[in-house]
């Protein structure tokens, strides 16, 4: 044999090789295991998410690695689509080598087998009759008809043969089981996003990263009618029209024209008691321009519209761009002189203030929020923890959620909630979520203003007390009296004229000793030279010796409460209010408006921003699906049914019955087999082996 020749067979072999290992059991269960952990991955790990939030989760470090082997988009990454189309070869190939042989199995009869060979069977009966061996084989022939086998009689030279089977549809089972598998990983595959890859591969298409009007986006960042398959979503305003769906991508986002245009008419939502949706629905009209038709339509959740092969399903909603009205307070300085401002959700408004320019970022309102506002914990006191963190644990952290306690006395409605986002020209901002009205938190109502630092925080608030006229105008007041040196110097001698016994007034010194010392109590506490509030009086109470520090500090507080009542009267009058009447009330306002002042030094913020008027515009998520594959996916469905149904309900039996005359009868020899071996064969085997013998 030629070199040529020795390589052509080695080449072939090797291919050989090749093909069974990819078509074998064992690589198929290999890929099948793979499979499993990957959507093991992507059930655990949420898929499409935003990178801050991975970042936040994972770490940079992570992020990078975890991005790089897509696990954040684990069904839509080359390897897993490589896998399935690998898994869709291998089993392939595995019908192509198998069926012919089990095809040609199921047409065999099996008639070669000899009467030695039958009598190796465990499972035999023998018998005689007084018929030729002709007559009991036609017999015998007949009884297995009945008995429902296929039946042939083959002439022998010592004898007959009669070759029964039953049950050889067993094997349509794997043929069907493996095309299923075939069939549903084909449908899933043009459901998912090989079909977007393929035209970003080969057709220049691009995720789109910046931002501006749907219509002026690139031909190159949008995806035409002839999109097989893809999923989105849209969001509608009330009395929006929209004919487009955006697919989120890794790096931007992808534009997919609609046959049709969606009209949002009007968004219906019902809520439970506890503040949970109850039902939400799209009333809409469809567009469709191409065949001049209209028509109108709801969309509820788990009832889709369907047209022209396109589903729209209601998905969520959101707000459309309710417009706000606004009260600004300055939380910084000397002034409490309040401004108007006006916003719009998902829009930006210019602010101007004293400490520079920003960005108030309008990003959610809610109509009404529901909450669970009891509070048994005491006040946090420890240092450093500025905001009452024992009514940040109780709010939910998303608005509405404590209607998941549907028993629980404590939900009430606190009202309309705005939430917004302050950027200052370096670009860093903070998230605030103030509500409209006072909440009623242990016997006394309080505004609340929330703040964090990032989306993956719970926000923190601020109690601001709500005055006799239900505002927060007299604690504006009193923050702003409390960044003036000159009321704090007017208050102190206020203060030290009432707190002089008459014999104390007369010494030389004393009362500008006093005098001096609430003012130094007050410039503390507003932070003249230090972080004001209670850290402050810490730091200061911190030098004292340990032995003094409390009898120091209960004389502290006590001139403090003093002192701030005067520069109340002192701002009051100035800013020509009558003094305020001292009373029970009035000196609860004081206490919570002492430990807001401390609060406020952490707020983090130059404003404070008041909701006054809104005017509501509802939004409706919609997520627009074309899955061409679902109906393939549901034959596959069907033959992965009927495949299990055949292989384990369909017992495939052989039997064979050898004749041959014996004297002045017949003797008969019968063997039967199968795959399983059950109890219902045992019986099945017993019946024969008595009926078959029985005389006509």
């Amino acid at each position: 044999m030629s070199t040529t020749g020795i390589e052509l067979k080695t080449r072939r072999r090797a291919l050989a090789e090749a093909v069974e290992l990819v078509s074998s059991m064992r690589f198929a269960i290999s890929l099948l295991v793979i499979l499993s952990i990957a959507a093991i991955i992507g059930t655990v790990l949420r898929q499409g998410d935003a990178m801050p939030n991975y970042v936040n989760q994972f770490g940079p470090f992570w992020y990078e690695i975890f991005r790089k082997l897509g696990l954040f988009t684990v069904y839509s990454s080359w390897w897993f689509l490589l896998i399935l189309l690998v898994l869709i070869v291998s089993t392939g190939l595995c019908i192509v080598r198998n069926t012919p042989k089990m095809l040609r199995d199921m047409r065999s009869w099996r008639d070669h087998v000899r009467e030695e060979s039958l009598r190796n069977f465990h499972h035999k009966s023998e018998w005689t009759a007084p018929l030729n061996s002709s007559a009991l084989a036609v017999q015998s022939a007949e009884r297995l008809r009945h008995a429902g086998y296929a039946v042939k009689i083959v002439e022998k030279d010592s004898g007959v043969l009669v070759a029964a089977k039953k049950g050889a549809g067993n094997k349509f089972g794997y043929i069907f089981a493996h095309t299923a598998i075939i069939v549903i990983l084909l449908g899933g595959m043009l459901d998912s996003e090989l079909p977007i890859r393929f035209q970003q591969w080969f057709f220049g298409k691009t995720p789109y990263a910046g931002s501006g009007l749907i219509s002026q986006i690139p031909a190159q960042h949008r995806l035409g009618l002839s999109n097989p398959t893809y999923r989105g979503n849209t969001m509608l305003a009330e009395g929006q029209t929209g004919n487009t769906a955006i697919l989120p991508q890794a790096s931007g986002v992808l534009v997919q024209d609609l046959p049709f245009a969606i009209e949002l008419k009007k968004f219906n939502i019902e809520f439970y008691s506890t503040g949970m949706p109850k039902l939400f629905a799209s009333e809409v009209v469809v567009h469709d321009r191409e065949a001049g038709k209209t028509f109108p339509a709801t969309i509820e959740v788990n009832k889709p519209l369907i047209y022209k092969g396109v589903a729209v399903y209601q998905s969520s909603f959101e707000d459309g761009g309710s417009k706000l009205k606004l009260t600004g307070f300055p939380m910084t300085g000397a002034t409490a002189q309040s401004f108007e401002i006006a916003g719009e959700v998902n829009g930006s408004t210019e602010l101007k203030t004293a400490g520079g320019a920003f960005a108030v970022e309008w990003s959610g309102f809610r109509p009404f929020n529901v909450e669970n506002t009891s509070s048994n914990d005491p006040r946090a006191v420890e240092k450093g923890k500025s905001f009452n963190e024992q009514f940040s644990a109780t709010l939910s952290k998303a608005s509405g959620s404590a209607g998941k306690n549907a028993e629980n006395k404590d939900l009430k409605n606190v009202g309309p909630s705005v939430q917004y986002k302050l950027r200052d020209q370096t670009g860093q901002a903070r998230e605030f979520l103030n509500y409209m009205q006072p909440v009623t938190l242990e016997g006394a109502q309080v505004f609340l203003a929330g703040v964090r630092e990032n989306p993956a925080e719970q926000f923190r608030f601020l109690r601001i007390p709500a005055d006799d006229n239900y505002s927060v105008r007299e604690w504006m007041r009193l923050r702003a009296a409390l960044a003036d040196p000159a009321l704090r110097r007017l208050a102190a001698e206020r203060y030290a004229a009432r707190a002089l016994a008459p014999g104390q007034a007369s010494q030389p010194g004393f009362a500008d000793q006093l005098r001096d010392s609430a003012e130094r109590t007050l410039g503390i506490f507003a932070g003249a030279d230090t972080p004001g509030g209670f850290v402050a009086v810490a730091q200061f109470l911190e030098k004292i010796p340990a032995a003094e520090q409390e009898k120091a500090a209960n004389v502290f507080i006590k001139m403090l409460n003093g002192v701030l009542w005067e520069l109340w009267q002192a701002a009051r009058v100035r800013d020509g209010e009558a003094p305020i009447e001292a009373s029970d009330k009035h000196g609860r306002f004081l206490q919570m408006a002492t430990n807001a002042l401390s609060d406020s030094f952490f707020y983090g913020a130059p404003v404070y921003l008041q909701l006054d008027e809104f005017h509501e515009v509802k939004a409706s998520v919609l997520q627009v699906t074309r899955s061409p594959g679902k109906k393939i996916v549901y034959l596959g469905c069907v033959l992965l049914t009927a495949g299990i149904f055949a292989m384990f309900y369909i017992r495939e039996r052989r039997l064979w019955v050898w004749v041959r005359n014996n004297g002045e009868g017949a003797h008969a020899l019968m063997a039967m087999s199968t795959q399983r071996k059950t109890l219902d064969f045992e019986k099945e085997f017993a019946d024969l082996a008595a009926k078959l013998p029985q005389s006509a």
